[in-house]
C-alpha cells in the first residue's frame, strides 16, 4: 500500500456550507480527473462525494504536503476564491499508505460518518468508484481495495450492532418530517432523483403519503421515481412553471447553485400565503438563503441534524470496539493478499516462457526425434508434455504462495 492516498474534506473541519464549494458535477468529474492524472502524475483516482464529506482516493508516489495539496485544488479549478482555497488547505486530512487503507474502511463502515452506523455511504464509496472505474480511472489495484472495503463493511454491519436501528441523515430528516404531524394527502415536489430522495421517498411511501411530483434534470430518472411512487414526473426545466400547489419540498441534486431561488419559490407558491415545508438535504443547499429568510417555513436542513447525529455517536460509541477489531482483522488479511497478487502479477509471465519452451523442444531441438516416432508414442509424448506444461505452471505459483503464507 506504498502509494495509497486520500485526500479528505469532512465535516470534521470544514463546516457543510463550505464543504459544498467542494462538490464536483458530474458533467464536468471526467474532466477533471483526467487534469489530475495528466498534471499531477497520478495513476489510478475515484472520487467520493456526499452530503458531509468529499474525498479524492488515489494512487501515486509524490509526497502529499501542502505544496501537492495547493497544486491539487488548483488543477480541479474549481474556481475557489483566496479565502477558501486556504480554508481547505489548512483544514484537510492527508492519508497516506496503511493509513489510507484503514481511513477507507473506517468511512466505508460509517465509522467516520455525521451519523456512526448509516449504510447509505457503503453504497455511496461503491457507486462513486463504479463511476470512475467505468470511465477508466481505475485498476488492478483499486478494484482489489473495492473488495476488501466492501468485504469488511459488509462484516462490520452483519456482525456489531452499529447499523442496529439507524438513524442516518435521511431518517432523522423524516423523522423531523413526521413530527409535524401532516395530513397524509399533502402534496410533495420532490426535486432531484437520487439515492437520497429515493430513500427519503420510500420512507414517505411507506407510511402511506401519495401524493407525488418528481423533478429532475434527467427525465427519464424522474420517470422512474414517480413510477415506483405512483406519481407525476417533470423536467427540472419545467419547476418555475409548476402551479398545481404544494405543502412538502423534499431537496437533494448535485447544483452547485441554489434551485430553489426566490423568484422560482414565489412561482410555485401561487398566491398561497400558507407555512409550507422544505426538506433540503443537498449540500451546498438547493434552497436560496433569502427563501429561508423571506417566507414562512418549516426548513429542515443537514446543519441542523448535526446535533442529533453526535447524540447517536455516543449511543453507539461501544459498538465502535467491535467494528474497529473487525477492520483490524481485514488490514492484516489484505496485506497478505497483495502479496500474493505481487507474486502472481510477477510470475505472470511464466505460462508464455514455458509454452515457448515447450515449442522450442518439439519443433526445434527434438523435431526430428519426434517425427521418427509412431502415432501412438507421440500421441503419448505429448500428453506428457502437456501435463508436465500444466505443473511447470501452476506448481512454482503454489509453492511461492505457501512460502509467503508461512512467512507470515
Amino acid at each position: 500500500m506504498e502509494y495509497l492516498k486520500i485526500i479528505a474534506f469532512t465535516h470534521k473541519q470544514i463546516d457543510l456550507k463550505s464543504l459544498g464549494k467542494l462538490v464536483i458535477c458530474e458533467q464536468t468529474l471526467d474532466d477533471r480527473l483526467r487534469n489530475i492524472q495528466s498534471v499531477l502524475g497520478v495513476k489510478e483516482i475515484f472520487y467520493v462525494g456526499t452530503c458531509n464529506r468529499v474525498e479524492f482516493v488515489f494512487t501515486s508516489a509524490e509526497k502529499v504536503d501542502r505544496d501537492f495539496i495547493s497544486r491539487f485544488l488548483t488543477v480541479l479549478d474549481m474556481g475557489l476564491p483566496d479565502q477558501y482555497m486556504e480554508q481547505f488547505i489548512k483544514n484537510v486530512s492527508v492519508y497516506e499508505k496503511g493509513e489510507a487503507f484503514n481511513h477507507l474502511l473506517r468511512t466505508s463502515c460509517s465509522l467516520e460518518s455525521l451519523v456512526v452506523g448509516e449504510k447509505e455511504i457503503l453504497a455511496q464509496i461503491r457507486k462513486a468508484y463504479e463511476a470512475c472505474r467505468v470511465a477508466g480511472f481505475t485498476g488492478d489495484y483499486m478494484r482489489m481495495i473495492m473488495n476488501r472495503v466492501v468485504k469488511t463493511a459488509k462484516e462490520v454491519y452483519t456482525h456489531t450492532n452499529i447499523s442496529k436501528n439507524p438513524v442516518s441523515i435521511v431518517s432523522l430528516a423524516y423523522r423531523k418530517l413526521r413530527d409535524l404531524k401532516m395530513c397524509g394527502n399533502v402534496k410533495l415536489l420532490i426535486i432531484g432523483a437520487g439515492e437520497t430522495n429515493k430513500n427519503i421517498a420510500q420512507y414517505l411511501k411507506k407510511h402511506k403519503y401519495s401524493n407525488f411530483s418528481v423533478f429532475n434534470r434527467t427525465l427519464e430518472a424522474a420517470e422512474t421515481l414517480a413510477k415506483d411512487l405512483n406519481g407525476t414526473a417533470y423536467p427540472l426545466s419545467e419547476l418555475e412553471n409548476y402551479d398545481q400547489g404544494f405543502d412538502v419540498i423534499i431537496t437533494c441534486t448535485g447544483a452547485t447553485e441554489p434551485i430553489i431561488t426566490e423568484a422560482i419559490y414565489k412561482k410555485l407558491l401561487n398566491g398561497d400565503t400558507g407555512k409550507k415545508v422544505i426538506v433540503d438535504l443537498a449540500i451546498p443547499n438547493d434552497t436560496a438563503p433569502e427563501v429561508v429568510k423571506n417566507f414562512p417555513i418549516h426548513f429542515i436542513e443537514v446543519e441542523s441534524l448535526k446535533e442529533v447525529a453526535r447524540k447517536n455517536i455516543q449511543e453507539r460509541y461501544d459498538e465502535l470496539v467491535n467494528a474497529e477489531h473487525i477492520i483490524e482483522e481485514n488490514i492484516k488479511d489484505f496485506e497478505l493478499v497483495l502479496r500474493q497478487r505481487e507474486i502472481e502479477i510477477a510470475m505472470s509471465g511464466v505460462p508464455q516462457k514455458i509454452k515457448e519452451i515447450k515449442h522450442t523442444a518439439i519443433n526445434g531441438i527434438f523435431a526430428e526425434e519426434i517425427n521418427n516416432l509412431d502415432e501412438n508414442s507421440r500421441l503419448v509424448l505429448e500428453r506428457v508434455v502437456d501435463y508436465m506444461e500444466k505443473k511447470y505452471i501452476s506448481v512454482p505459483m503454489v509453492m511461492a504462495k505457501e512460502i509467503l503464507v508461512k512467512n507470515s
